[in-house]
């Protein structure tokens, strides 16, 4: 590789929680650079999950880690080709891709959900993801059942 590798820039913790992954949350969230409105949505579907789990001993920025915890997936597969043809490898995610992939379904099946606004969408999606079932946890289970499947090409990996 002839270029070097940019660095990693620190993300500064996010106002309410201080917490740096409720900012890259937020940095994903966001369109157009409107980030204000991203924390908005972010703080109201909070507020959200707050009412709706009650009954749960645990902070909504708690139930949000372990809804995005349920949905990372731990392996993908990759287009390999090999002779001709093309292999679905089954290959391990680098632990920051990980927090990527569930962030990024998150976000795609949280704005996909019928609901009134965007608050409301992301907080039934994170609750069901805190529940395991929802569409984020379905892709999840998707991604592993496709390895699993695919488990004879693992000796392709390299």
């Amino acid at each position: 590789m002839r270029k070097t590798k940019p660095k990693k820039r620190i993300l500064l913790p996010d106002p309410r929680y201080q917490d740096s992954y409720v900012t890259r949350f937020v940095n994903n969230l966001m369109i157009d650079g409107k980030k204000s409105k991203s924390y908005d949505i972010f703080y109201g579907a909070m507020d959200i999950i707050e009412e709706k789990t009650k009954d749960v001993e645990k902070t909504p920025v708690e139930v949000f880690k372990a809804a995005l915890d349920n949905i990372t997936p731990q392996v993908e597969v990759k287009s390999r080709r090999v002779g001709g043809a093309t292999f679905q490898v089954p290959m391990e995610i680098r632990p920051d891709r990980k927090i990527s992939i569930s962030m990024k379904a998150l976000i795609l099946y949280a704005r996909k959900r019928s609901g009134k606004s965007m608050s409301e969408k992301l907080a039934a999606e994170v609750i069901a993801a805190f529940n395991n079932e929802g569409a984020a946890y379905k892709k999840k289970e998707d991604t592993h059942r496709m390895a699993e499947a695919n488990k004879a090409f693992a000796h392709f990996r390299f």
